[in-house]
């Protein structure tokens, strides 16, 4: 399979475990309220039906995508408070059904795409294998939300593996996101996937290393745990000050989550 094959098919996978989350909510269950405040489960799946929504627009009709973009005003931030308006007060299976026919779309619009071509973003253009992994991070943050939500402990796979390498290639987000400038030290990333295999990253002979559980490593770049109840280790100043701001999604970093706040 080809890499975009492959991740279409984990990212098929990872949503499929989020439907299994919430297919069977009853309209209370749909209030229930997560651990973003003020989101509830309504909401993250509301907010991940809006950026499958957008995925998907992009693939199939990406000049509409870009004047779409043109003409946004507010930004990002404001068409996601729009979208989420919009969907705030259907009844749960409708929601659930909206989610259900994004998700499709998106990811049948993503498998056309060529991989060798690019596909148009919020900020830059992304290959499809990209846009999918980003997909991927989507879910799993999102994802954890809801499972916390409802006292559920997801279980992990080495699909998380594409989050891993996405979240390595914008290691840098943390720092825009807090106008720093990032080290011009490479790090040196060695995590460990669910099933014992071990992903490598940068330089072997790097000052600055990050090891670690890839669950851990995911929570810790989403920002849904504190880097305080992870096992994901850093050696070198640098590495360590990472662990503080590290993120795999632009903008905001959020509030994140407090040290002790759920159970290991």
């Amino acid at each position: 399979m080809t890499d975009t094959t492959a991740v279409l098919a984990d990212l098929t996978a990872e949503a499929a475990e989020v439907d299994a989350l919430v297919a069977g909510l009853t309209e209370t269950g749909w209030e229930t309220p997560s651990p973003a405040p003020g989101w509830r489960v309504r909401e993250q799946i509301a907010h991940l039906t809006f950026i499958l929504r957008i995925a998907g627009f992009a693939s199939a009709q990406p000049e509409a995508f870009v004047a779409m973009t043109k003409s946004l005003t507010g930004g990002l931030d404001a068409a996601v408070e729009a979208a989420l308006k919009e969907f705030e007060t259907d009844p749960g299976e409708v929601l659930l059904a909206k989610w259900r026919g994004e998700r499709d779309t998106a990811i049948k619009a993503l498998a056309a795409v060529p991989g060798d071509q690019l596909v148009p973003w919020l900020v830059n253009p992304l290959p499809p294998y990209v846009l999918a992994c980003a997909g991927m991070m989507e879910l799993f943050g999102h994802g954890q939300d809801i499972a916390d939500a409802l006292g559920v402990a997801p279980v992990r796979t080495d699909r998380l593996r594409h989050l891993v390498g996405f979240a390595v290639r914008v290691w840098d987000f943390g720092y825009q996101a807090r106008n720093l400038t990032p080290p011009e030290t490479e790090f040196r990333f060695e995590i460990t996937g669910p099933s014992g295999a071990v992903w490598t990253f940068g330089p072997e002979d790097s000052p600055e290393r990050i090891t670690g559980s890839a669950e851990d490593f995911c929570l810790l770049v989403t920002r849904r745990r504190h880097r305080d109840d992870l096992d994901v280790r850093a050696e070198g100043a640098l590495a360590d000050g990472w662990l503080d701001i590290a993120q795999a999604y632009r903008g905001p970093a959020g509030e994140g989550r407090a040290p002790g706040q759920f159970d290991r």
